[in-house]
C-alpha cells in the first residue's frame, strides 16, 4: 500500500503567444504514509509571479522535509498525523505555513529589492493520510477528492473576488484571514490539486460539481503500472493537447495522487 503521484505544469498558449514563461508551479513530498502537495499560480498583472509561485510551493514542502530529516520529529509527525487533525489544529498548522511562505517572499523581495507585490500568486496545500486529508485554499483553483465512501467532491469554491479576473493572494493583507480550510475523515484514493487554468474543463461552474469525465481518466492513468518517463509523457501530452489549449489558453497545473491498496 504506497501513495502514487505526480505533479506537472503546461505554459498556456497566451503566454507562450507573449513571450511569457510559465507561471503555475506545483510538486509533492511523501513521507510513508502520509503525502504533502502544494501548487500556486503566480498573478498576471506581477511581475516575478513565476518566482513567487515556485518559492511559495518549495517552503510549504521544505517545512515537512526539515521535519523529516530528524528521525525523532520524523516520528512525531507520524504520531500527530496517525489521527484526523481537528478544524482548529489543521488552521493553526495552514496559518503557521502561510506565515513562513510569507517571510520568505518578503525576503526574496528585500534581497532583489523589489515589491513583495511583485511575488504575487494563489497557494493550495493538502495533507493526506490514507484515512484523512485535512487542504487549504487561498485564491482559485481548486482541489477535488474521491474516497471509498463518495464520488468526487470539490474541497473549497474558489474565490473569485467581487470582480472578473479578481482572487486573493498570499502576499494580500486578508492572505490568513481569507484563508479556506477543511480537514476530511474518509479512506482517500485519489487527490486533484490544480490551478485555475483548469476550472472551466474540470468544474461545471453552474453549481461548482466536480465534471467526473475530467478525472476519471487520469485516475485510471494513475493505476497503470509504467514508468515514471511514460507517466510524464501522457500528462505532458494531455495538458498540450489542441483540444484541452482550444478551451483554455492559460497555464495549467495538475497534482495528481492515488492511494494505492492493493
Amino acid at each position: 500500500m504506497n501513495w502514487k503521484a505526480v505533479a506537472r505544469s503546461a505554459i498556456g498558449t497566451s503566454h507562450e503567444n507573449q513571450g511569457i514563461v510559465c507561471q503555475d508551479y506545483g510538486k509533492y513530498c511523501i513521507f510513508k504514509d502520509v503525502i504533502v502537495g502544494a501548487v500556486a499560480d503566480g498573478a498576471g498583472s506581477a511581475k516575478y509571479s513565476d518566482v513567487g509561485a515556485k518559492l511559495a510551493v518549495e517552503t510549504v514542502l521544505k517545512s515537512f522535509v526539515e521535519i523529516n530529516e530528524y528521525p525523532e520529529k520524523q516520528e512525531e509527525l507520524e504520531q500527530g498525523f496517525s489521527q484526523p487533525l481537528s478544524k482548529e489544529e489543521a488552521e493553526e498548522l495552514f496559518a503557521k505555513i502561510v506565515t513562513q511562505v510569507i517571510t520568505e517572499l518578503h525576503k526574496q523581495a528585500a534581497k532583489e529589492n523589489y515589491s513583495v507585490n511583485d511575488l504575487a500568486c494563489t497557494l493550495l496545500v493538502f495533507v493526506a493520510t490514507p484515512d484523512w486529508v485535512a487542504a487549504m485554499q487561498i485564491g482559485d483553483g481548486f482541489i477535488v477528492r474521491r474516497s471509498q465512501e463518495s464520488e468526487y467532491q470539490l474541497f473549497f469554491q474558489p474565490d473569485k473576488g467581487e470582480f472578473a479576473n479578481e482572487t486573493t493572494f498570499i502576499t494580500s493583507a486578508n492572505a490568513v484571514k481569507e484563508m479556506q480550510v477543511k480537514v476530511i475523515s474518509e479512506k482517500q484514493e485519489f487527490i486533484c490539486a490544480s490551478t485555475d487554468g483548469l476550472e472551466k474543463v474540470a468544474i461545471r461552474l453552474s453549481d461548482w460539481q466536480p465534471f467526473s469525465p475530467f478525472f476519471k481518466p487520469l485516475e485510471e492513468y494513475l493505476h497503470e503500472p509504467v514508468n515514471g518517463e511514460e507517466k510524464d509523457k501522457y500528462l505532458m501530452e494531455f495538458l498540450n493537447s489542441e483540444r484541452l489549449n482550444s478551451r483554455t489558453d492559460d497555464d495549467k497545473t495538475l497534482l495528481l495522487c492515488f492511494f494505492d491498496r492493493e
